[in-house]
């Protein structure tokens, strides 16, 4: 059967090729788009999990509500009625237990490393040149082993923050906007008006352009330093042995209520939304690329069918079953599709 399909393939040598040159261009687009897609995802998947922690603890936010203070203002069996309702916040952005956070953590066999920081808005300041952007304080022994940023670093590296509390890794293209290079000095203005000298020891580039522009690391006392609140810290990053078990880790430590705890699918919803629509898009490109080569090859089947009819007479002649004859023209269609 399969040698009466390929002398039959090679009889017609032109609509072979071209029937294999619709299939291989078919599959050649599906490819090429398909692995695009793919390695975007697996780009961001690995700038979310290794550029950032895999679970993140940060301060819960409480809001005020009615009866907030009904135990400060009443008594047993009294009751307080509002003409106008407080609102707000009874805290600030920062975590109250720390320690014992850091306590369960050093015990929790599934983490593999923790590290403090503290994140604040500020004004980068060079001559008349502002830029809005962010600082954050880290510990850059114990940041680097959450976080793999020593892989993006241009210039200088994590162990110089440490070295001077004056020391800032700041975003290439921050910068580059500021116009500043490694050994200039940038003011860092704060929240209050408060002004502080600061002394670029390196580069970074993460491939993130809104991170690149607004982000600078500095050491976490200096960073404690500006929030004018020495020894607060405002989120811990947790790195996880095995990055799976992130969802269900952070699941168990939200039971606490003195924290939000996120993982980093939570932090990245939208992103990963994203790649589901992705996955749709190449699937439909799966089924068009598939219909249109078969139909390709159906079409061509359908001509040769039609044309060796004179043929198949005399198969059948010599004892060739129904079902032989059909065996022979689906062996043509897979040959064709699989050398495509």
């Amino acid at each position: 059967m399969i040698f009466i399909a390929l002398r039959q393939l090679w009889a017609r040598k032109r609509q072979t090729i071209l029937t294999l040159l619709g299939v291989m261009l078919g599959a050649a687009a599906y490819i090429a788009i398909s692995g695009i897609l793919l390695g975007f995802r697996n780009y961001l998947l690995d700038q979310m999990v290794n550029n950032d922690a895999h679970v993140r603890i940060s301060a819960k936010a409480r809001l005020i509500e009615a009866t907030s203070f009904d135990h400060v203002f009443t008594r047993a069996q009294e009751k307080l009625f509002w003409i106008v309702p407080p609102s707000g916040r009874k805290d600030a952005d920062k975590i109250d237990n720390v320690q014992e956070w850091i306590q369960r953590l050093r015990s929790d066999s599934d983490v593999e490393a923790y590290a403090p920081q503290l994140n604040l808005m500020v004004l980068y300041q060079k001559g008349k040149i502002s830029r809005n952007g962010r600082i954050q304080g880290i510990v850059p022994a114990m940041q680097s082993r959450v976080a793999l940023i020593e892989k993006n670093i241009l210039s200088g590296s994590l162990r110089d923050l440490s070295e001077s509390g004056q020391n800032m890794l700041i975003g290439d293209g921050l910068r580059e906007n500021l116009g500043l290079r490694k050994g200039d000095s940038v003011t860092v203005v704060n929240g209050r008006g408060d002004r502080f000298q600061f002394k670029i020891s390196g580069a970074y580039e993460s491939g993130n352009k809104g991170v690149d522009e607004s982000l600078a690391y500095v050491a976490l006392t200096s960073a404690q330093n500006i929030a004018g609140s020495p020894g607060q810290i405002y989120d811990v990053a947790v790195r996880l042995k095995d990055v799976s078990k992130s969802f269900d880790k952070a699941q168990e430590w939200s039971n606490d209520e003195s924290a939000k705890v996120q993982s980093w699918e939570q932090i990245n919803a939208a992103t990963l939304n994203v790649f589901q629509v992705q996955d749709m898009t190449r699937y439909m490109m799966t089924a068009i690329i598939l219909i249109v080569a078969g139909f390709g090859i159906y079409n061509i089947l359908s001509i040769v069918v039609s044309q060796k009819k004179r043929e198949i007479a005399i198969l059948r002649s010599i004892g060739y079953e129904s079902q032989d004859i059909l065996t022979i023209f689906m062996t043509q269609g897979m040959l064709l599709g699989i050398a495509g």
